[in-house]
């Protein structure tokens, strides 16, 4: 039967965005560019998909490896970056999983699949974190494990560097800096790799959202026993060959990245000078909006064609909340329309 608490449980709801600007999911909105996207199909056809994938995935780790100034062994890949944390939550010592509140929903959730108690630390007013306080619920509660998205989600920023080297260097337990927005923030935390502190990436954000790839970088002898509990052909043949072709094309992704970011400050600006709006600083492809109704802004917006997401309701610190993910010109100007008109 299935467990109660499970059933207590509130299913992670995604929503139809069919025939809808898409800007609720934080996703590259630039498509392969044809010349490219044809070499793409031909190297997947040479892909023999009637026997299992390579379960090391030693080439494929490797390039990774090499681009990220470590060693293979110190790469762990996973079905996404959700598989990663589930992989995580479930090889560590039994105990309690400390994390920031507001931050990515899927490191209480899956801790809660796993019976694994989970203390949140809330985040300042200004979406800042307090190191000090941090560290003290983390030796309160005993933590094992704890997690840091570095930019944060929903909120967009980047702590400082000073906040995240303290809790790196004062926790007791094993700290997982999450950077699946990396791609559009100033600094990475690979100097930080240690026995007790691994950071996850993903290619989600970059541009590789269908290929659901993540990977964890951390220290080789720790990685090697989060081996033990990944499922046997966790990636699958399709995903590893896109992956190990698209890595030759890398300084594509990196000049959309950029693109991105420069559509980032350009939306930024236009909307901290709306008066009735709020807008949040991000390193991240997304934005966080404050404004003075979040539930009729996004059916509003939904109505002309606009998915976003309502953040209202979450947590207390966001309220009257949207999230918008940077799209292309066009799309983050459609945006810009429809909210002039909805907020006058």
């Amino acid at each position: 039967m299935i467990r109660n608490d499970i059933k207590a449980l509130s299913a992670y709801h995604v929503p139809d965005s069919d025939g809808l600007i898409k800007l609720d999911a934080m996703e590259n909105p630039y498509a392969l560019p044809e010349d490219l996207h044809r070499d793409w199909l031909n190297h997947l056809g040479t892909v023999n998909i009637n026997r299992y994938p390579d379960a090391d995935m030693l080439p494929l780790r490797r390039k990774i490896a090499e681009r990220e100034g470590v060693m293979p062994e110190q790469v762990l890949l996973g079905n996404g970056s959700d598989e990663i944390i589930q992989m995580l939550l479930l090889a560590m010592n039994p105990g309690t999983c400390v994390v920031p509140r507001p931050t990515f929903v899927m490191y209480d959730l899956i801790s809660r699949w796993m019976k694994r108690p989970v203390a949140s630390v809330p985040l300042k007013a200004d979406f800042t974190l307090d190191a000090d306080h941090f560290l003290q619920v983390c030796a309160r509660e005993k933590a094992e494990i704890a997690f840091l998205a570095c930019p944060n989600n929903p909120t967009g920023n980047l702590w400082d560097e000073k906040t995240i080297d303290r809790i790196a260097r004062g926790l007791n337990g094993q700290l997982v800096i999450d950077e699946a927005y990396g791609p559009f923030a100033e600094r990475n935390h690979n100097h930080l790799i240690s026995a007790n502190v691994m950071v996850l990436r993903t290619f989600s954000k970059l541009g590789w959202a269908g290929l659901r790839l993540g990977y964890l970088l951390g220290d080789a002898d720790q990685i090697a026993h989060l081996n033990k509990v990944r499922m046997p052909y966790n990636i699958n043949a399709l995903t590893q060959a896109s992956a190990e072709f698209l890595l030759d094309h890398f300084e594509l992704f990196e000049k959309q990245a950029a693109a991105i970011c420069v559509e980032r400050e350009r939306l930024y600006k236009a909307l901290a000078g709306m008066d009735t709006v709020t807008v949040f600083p991000s390193q991240a492809n997304f934005l966080l909006v404050r404004v003075p109704d979040a539930v009729a802004l996004f059916e509003g917006l939904k109505q002309a064609g606009i998915l976003i997401k309502s953040m209202h309701g979450a947590d207390p610190l966001l309220a009257n909340c949207v999230r918008i993910t940077v799209g292309t010109t066009e799309e983050n100007d459609a945006v810009l329309t429809a909210l002039k008109e909805l907020l006058g």
